[in-house]
């Protein structure tokens, strides 16, 4: 049974910075591309960043261009997400998901596996 627990969501001011993690379990991880999506409350969910089964190349919605850092860790079974520069309008519910093979940017309705999501909250 595939897993993804995110953990790291919490409250920050503009301006600050978090870290998310996601720990998957029940996946040959490798093989799988790791990406972020995000919903804000009334809208749709929508991707963030992804980075391949290997963790050579990674990819950014242009939203969060040069603020946020997509990372893995094989040897962990992890997928990270560096969040700096926080604005109010980063608020949502993030969300881990894990899609089979070497993909750039995916929709949320191809994702494979998703995680139950962690609330972050960025005040002005």
């Amino acid at each position: 049974q595939v897993q993804l627990v995110e953990s790291g969501g919490g409250l920050v001011q503009a301006g600050g910075s978090l870290r998310l993690s996601c720990a998957a379990s029940g996946l040959t991880f490798s093989s799988y591309t790791m990406a972020w999506f995000r919903q804000a409350p009334g809208k749709e969910r929508v991707f963030v960043t992804s980075i391949t089964g290997s963790g050579g190349s990674a990819y950014y919605a242009d939203s969060v261009k040069g603020r946020f850092t997509i990372s893995r860790d094989n040897a962990k079974n992890t997928v990270y997400l560096r969040m700096d520069r926080l604005k109010p309008e980063d608020t949502a519910v993030y969300y881990c998901a894990a899609r089979r093979g070497v993909v750039t940017y995916f929709p949320a309705g191809s994702v494979d596996y998703w995680g139950k999501g962690t609330l972050v909250t960025v005040s002005s």
